[in-house]
């Protein structure tokens, strides 16, 4: 039936033409798709750029180093900013890596079948919560709690060090932590779950028969195998903390000078956009733009180095082969 359609002179010649119509058309339309996404990036860059313009010509790289933001006096600086984000980003990294590794262990190797599909759906679903929400939750429960129980504990074992001295507070470097690493543990479990689901099956059996325990199997295998993958998982969860802005807004509270206490409140260079650009005019808007600026260039930065590690990341197995596990990230970069 085919064949006979195929030696039709009026089918063929049809569908001649829409293969001659329809590759440059499709060719035409994804070229159009990709050098508008480019135009778009390049778009964003040209205005935050532009807009920064009159801070960058007044402040200069110093405004990185100044630790005021002082609107009445028109004196601006990002350093607390950067510290905030920096502090609290790395505390959260250091809270949700650990966490979503051993997630990731359990749910591939440990866990029964009846309940991984579950608790796995589960824990995808904290990335689809809205910030706002999850700030409001740290504003009437986890700020509290931290006040009330973790905050006064840590100060009692470990008040003897800067970091954990202080009155405690609701709204804090640590509390907005905490809600930053509920952020990020989602897309770190989802890329070291699909990167563990990637060690061949032969290799894990070959360590048992050697004798090796479920938990030297996985320290031995599972682990150094994955480690390209944990690293670029890790270094995406990074990138997810440094840009938040709202939830972090919620629990941080404000304050413009730097504070070494994690109980102390303070800021972040996301959370400041958010709090004051709405409202602000002149010099503060520039300012407040170069932010954004320097917040734009730590993103993209956190993002390539997750991309290079990633991409390099080949491990030889016995074998001498090689196993790529870029398309785990690109997978979970659409959380």
């Amino acid at each position: 039936m085919e064949a006979g359609a195929l030696s039709n002179p009026v089918l063929r010649a049809r569908r001649n033409l829409t293969d001659r119509i329809g590759e440059p058309l499709l060719r035409g339309l994804s070229a159009l798709a990709a050098v508008l996404a480019l135009a778009a990036v390049i778009g964003i860059v040209y205005e935050v750029v532009d807009l920064a313009r009159p801070a960058i010509s007044e402040f200069g790289l110093g405004f990185l180093t100044t630790n005021d933001w002082n609107p009445v006096s028109k004196d601006f600086g990002a350093a607390p900013f950067l510290y905030g984000t920096v502090v609290t980003s790395l505390i959260a990294l250091l809270i949700a890596a650990p966490l979503s590794i051993s997630i990731s262990i359990y749910l591939t190797e440990l866990a029964p079948l009846r309940i991984r599909r579950p608790v796995a759906t589960l824990i995808d679903m904290l990335a689809a919560i809205p910030t706002v929400i999850l700030g409001l939750w740290g504003i009437l429960v986890l700020g509290p709690f931290m006040r009330d129980t973790i905050q006064p504990a840590l100060n009692s074992v470990l008040g003897f060090l800067p970091i954990f001295s202080g009155d405690p507070s609701a709204f804090s470097y640590l509390t907005a932590a905490l809600i930053l690493a509920i952020m990020a543990t989602p897309i770190i479990t989802s890329v070291t779950r699909e990167v563990f689901e990637t060690v061949p099956g032969d290799l894990k059996e070959a360590s048992y028969a050697l004798g090796a325990t479920r938990w030297e199997m996985v320290r031995q295998v599972v682990l150094p195998y994955s480690r390209p993958g944990i690293v670029g998982a890790t270094i995406l969860g990074l990138g997810r903390a440094i840009g938040e802005a709202i939830a972090v807004a919620q629990v941080i509270g404000a304050a413009y000078t730097i504070h070494v206490s994690l109980f102390h409140t303070g800021g972040t260079l996301a959370a400041q956009i958010a709090s004051q650009f709405q409202n602000s005019a002149g010099l503060q808007k520039a300012s407040l733009a170069y932010l954004g600026l320097i917040l734009l260039v730590f993103a993209v930065i956190v993002n390539v180095v997750a991309r290079l590690i990633v991409r390099r990341g080949t491990i030889k197995d016995d074998g001498g082969g090689e196993v790529d596990i870029d398309a785990a990230v690109t997978q979970a970069q659409a959380l």
